[in-house]
């Protein structure tokens, strides 16, 4: 079977649940960014350190339940996002909290893995944005929304520990 099935030269997409939705709707447009976000963490991975690059690993294979919750429009996904995954990455932040300490804004990119995580997180917060696009239409389940608000926060904590290891943690007051 080809990857290139050709159904949708018309402008139109399938989603999980069948059903034929337009390619620029407000659902394709969340979890083409969920998917997008994904490809970019790919890359980022490989400038990051071990450690970092094996929860990157972990959250990408999770982005998945994400998209495929979000492209699946009145039918139960079979693995939905919980408000235990939720919890799951808040404990990531803080632990990364606590190491590095933050005491101020940020400027980002101090280092090729940290500004590849930065670029991460924005794009989680556009598909963020999406997804409350999307929610004041349809129904969208509340873990999803909390999960993608989370991860946003814990790309910036991973971001900011690459660059706390490295010594290369800049802040705003830093700058002259």
């Amino acid at each position: 079977m080809s990857i290139s099935t050709m159904t949708g030269d018309g402008g139109q997409t399938s989603l999980w649940s069948g059903e034929r939705v337009d390619k620029d709707s407000l659902r394709v447009e969340a979890y083409g960014t969920v998917d997008e976000l994904n490809s970019f963490l790919g890359e980022a991975k490989h400038y990051t350190s071990e450690e970092v690059s094996q929860l990157i690993l972990s959250v990408q294979r999770f982005l998945f339940r994400v998209g495929g919750q979000l492209a699946s429009k009145d039918v139960q996904y079979i693995e939905p996002v919980s408000e235990e995954d939720v919890e799951k990455l808040t404990k990531g932040v803080h632990r990364f909290e606590e190491i590095v300490g933050l005491k101020g804004f940020v400027i980002p990119g101090s280092t090729v893995a940290s500004a590849k995580l930065d670029i991460c997180r924005t794009i989680a917060r556009r598909a963020e944005r999406r997804i409350i696009a999307l929610s004041r239409l349809e129904k969208v389940p509340d873990p999803v929304r909390k999960y993608i608000n989370r991860l946003s926060d814990f790309l910036y904590i991973l971001a900011r520990y690459e660059e706390f290891k490295e010594k290369k943690l800049l802040y705003k007051n830093d700058i002259d």
